[in-house]
């Protein structure tokens, strides 16, 4: 099988504590965001690292923002929530997430001038927390979350505008509306004025969900299921990990197995298999989640979140 190597994309500056940073993302700019809190400790350790977490709540958090070698630094003051995920938003706020209990206040929006807005129920289990540059964010959920009893979750895709108000819930129609998780969502730009192209993939099954102005637009039934990243440009579809349908294979569940698709009227044809791998060209098999945006997958291990990678559908 060929290989296809990720590029180096953000690599946070020295001079900041890596052991410090509490999240990171890709924001819709292209820019690479880490959340750091200065005053930090260390309750555990996973996949190899220690986990930060403030040392008491809330807290000011330095935001430090990569864009095209130029560096730096935003603080967000009186942060409420111990930050799972965050990204930019329009207007130059921040929205920031905890995994929290069924209907708590587990969201909090920041204005451009780094001061609290508002803080709100934003869901149970959230997998997925991707802005857009335009209106708002998007957020994703895990089965716990869909069958938690929380209402947020329940709808499995949710569209928030940028002072954190849900303005809709995607949940396809039959015969895909037994979904109970989302696998990966894709935030990008688009010609529909005020809304952005949004593609995410639910499980189980694979339908590919396409998103317009108000609406769902298109349901498309993939060869792959429950992939882990999305990249888009015109008909053609990449996909990180998954599993493809019929195979038989082992290799094709495989979290560093890359499948190329065409897309057709009503699905999709597998037109390409790679293994990923570093520019180094040692196999990648370990990832935290993805950021997906338009022909873009933007990868981080487990083991830190101090280097950004990326794979572009070219």
């Amino acid at each position: 099988m060929t290989k296809v190597a990720l590029r180096s994309y953000a690599l946070l500056p020295r001079q900041y504590d890596e052991r410090k940073v509490l999240a990171s993302t890709i924001d819709p700019w292209g820019r690479a965001l880490w959340l750091i809190c200065l005053d930090a400790r260390f309750p555990r350790r996973w996949a190899g690292r220690d986990v930060p977490a403030p040392v008491s709540l809330p807290f000011d958090a330095v935001v430090v923002i990569s864009d095209g070698g130029e560096v730096r630094e935003r603080t967000l003051h009186e942060v409420a929530v111990d930050p799972a995920a965050f990204d930019a938003l329009p207007g130059g706020g921040f929205v920031v997430s905890t995994n929290g209990w069924p209907n708590a206040r587990s969201g909090q929006i920041f204005g451009a001038d780094g001061r609290s807005r508002r803080r709100f129920a934003l869901g149970t289990h959230l997998t997925h927390l991707v802005a857009d540059r335009r209106t708002g964010f998007w957020t994703g959920y895990a089965d716990e979350g869909v069958y938690s009893g929380d209402p947020v979750s329940a709808g499995g895709l949710v569209r928030w505008d940028g002072r954190g108000n849900r303005v809709r819930d995607l949940w396809p129609p039959e015969p895909h509306h037994h979904a109970a998780a989302i696998s990966t969502v894709n935030v990008s730009d688009s010609d529909f004025g005020s809304d952005s192209a949004v593609h995410a993939v639910y499980w189980p099954g694979a339908p590919l969900v396409a998103t317009g102005p108000g609406a769902m637009r298109r349901i498309r039934t993939l060869p792959v299921s429950d992939p882990l990243g999305l990249a888009i440009r015109d008909d053609r579809l990449l996909l990180l990990g998954g599993t493809e349908r019929g195979s038989g294979s082992v290799a094709a569940a495989r979290s560093g197995a890359v499948h190329r698709l065409r897309l057709t009227d009503e699905g999709a044809e597998v037109v390409g298999r790679e293994d990923l791998v570093f520019p180094n060209g040692d196999p990648v098999r370990r990832y935290a989640r993805p950021v997906c945006r338009g022909p873009h997958v933007f990868l981080r291990t487990l083991r830190t979140l101090r280097q950004w990678w990326v794979l572009t559908l070219s």
